[in-house]
């Protein structure tokens, strides 16, 4: 399928009884949430705004009432009803807890994807079926493309820059059927000119930033209040210690900052050092220049991947798809082929620099996200 803008046609608004087809939309007291209500009210259907309360860990300073409100003041200004929605046990045990869990394994989590899985498209949309909602919606730059035939398609947003694709492969099918994304077709600036033109006070609010509901968040003092780490050896590829780093769970193949090289050990044509490898039992990490790391990325071709999602069927194993590994990430050419024991492996024709383990696959047929998984191994 070759990308054609606006995709993203919306149901009816009415449903087979005559009556208004209700949504509730996640509301964060931003501007693509806010701009996504307004669309929606327009549009015809029965809005109802929803403020997602989440777990916030006690050592972090949380804005979530100003956001609450922002949301309120968006709300009365449209004339649609508000509500709350108490998730935070959901947050914790699935998102805060497992990115504790998953960084005590040495590996590197991906919060937002498991935000999304089990906080928006899991809590929220159960929340909102329970309370006689048809549709949830979200300020996601994504599309959805629904079909009467086949499986209905989920695919990148119209903002490139913006496209949030990578963060919502989880979503099974019979969930993407209930959820609408009203500004997947528009670009930022466009959805910042109508938040202008229909008066809403948070028009220029800036972007959130960070982890999903925590904003921006220094992982090396996240991990200190909540991970026991010990001080332990930086190594240079020949094995000798050159420096020392406060925890090795920390790190994340490719980073280049958060460790100390002894004066001893430098020199003034010392190339940035990056973190190549690293020895969870022996507390140790390895640094080396980035032709070095480039060189060891060159065996990342194929991808082992677990807890694997497809939205519209599984991949076809003859078929070329595009992957990536992070946000915004590069897409390469692949083929995706089913493992042993409900795994997949992604054959790619060239290889990605700095794989981390536990971080998401991301995969595309043209602008059609298929889905993905969670990186087990790379070779």
């Amino acid at each position: 399928m070759l990308f054609t803008a606006n995709k993203n046609k919306l149901p009816s608004p009415k449903k087979p009884d005559g009556t208004r087809a209700r949504v509730f939309v996640g509301m964060s007291g931003g501007v693509d949430s806010s701009v996504s209500a307004v669309l929606l009210k327009k549009a015809g259907f029965d809005v109802t705004g929803v403020h997602i309360e989440v777990y916030h860990p006690p050592e972090l300073e949380c804005n979530w009432r100003d956001e609450r409100l922002d949301a309120i003041k968006v709300c009365e200004k449209i004339g649609i009803p508000f509500l709350d929605c108490d998730l935070q046990a959901e947050y914790k045990k699935d998102v805060f807890d497992y990115m504790v869990e998953t960084y005590k394994k040495g590996e590197t989590p991906n919060p937002d994807v498991f935000c999304n899985k089990y906080v928006k498209f899991g809590g929220f949309l159960d929340f909102a079926l329970k309370n006689g909602a048809d549709y949830i919606a979200t300020g996601h730059y994504a599309q959805h493309q629904f079909s009467k035939e086949d499986a209905d398609e989920m695919l990148k947003g119209v903002d490139h820059n913006k496209d949030q694709t990578y963060f919502l492969w989880t979503m099974p099918q019979e969930k993407l059927q209930k959820v609408l994304f009203p500004i997947g077709h528009l670009e930022k600036k466009k959805v910042r000119k109508l938040a202008e033109k229909y008066d809403l006070h948070n028009q220029n609010k800036k972007d959130s930033q960070g982890i999903c509901f925590l904003g921006h968040v220094d992982i090396k003092e996240f991990l200190a209040e909540h991970v026991r780490q010990e001080p332990g050896k930086v190594l240079n590829t020949n094995g000798t210690v050159i420096g020392t780093h406060p925890g090795v769970l920390s790190f994340t193949i490719g980073e280049r900052h958060g460790f100390s090289i002894d004066p001893a050990h430098k020199t003034p044509d010392m190339p940035k050092l990056f973190v190549v490898s690293k020895d969870i039992e022996k507390n140790t990490i390895t640094v080396g220049s980035k032709d070095i790391l480039e060189k060891q990325s060159e065996q990342n071709t194929v991808l082992t991947l677990e807890q694997c999602n497809w939205i519209s069927g599984n991949p076809d194993p003859n078929k070329k798809y595009q992957g990536r590994i992070r946000y915004r990430g590069t897409l390469l050419p692949c083929t995706l082929v089913a493992g042993p024991v409900g795994t997949w492996q992604a054959q790619f024709e060239t290889p990605h620099a700095a794989v981390a383990a536990g971080q998401s696959a991301v995969f595309y047929d043209d602008d059609v996200c298929i889905g993905g998984g969670v990186i087990a191994a790379t070779k």
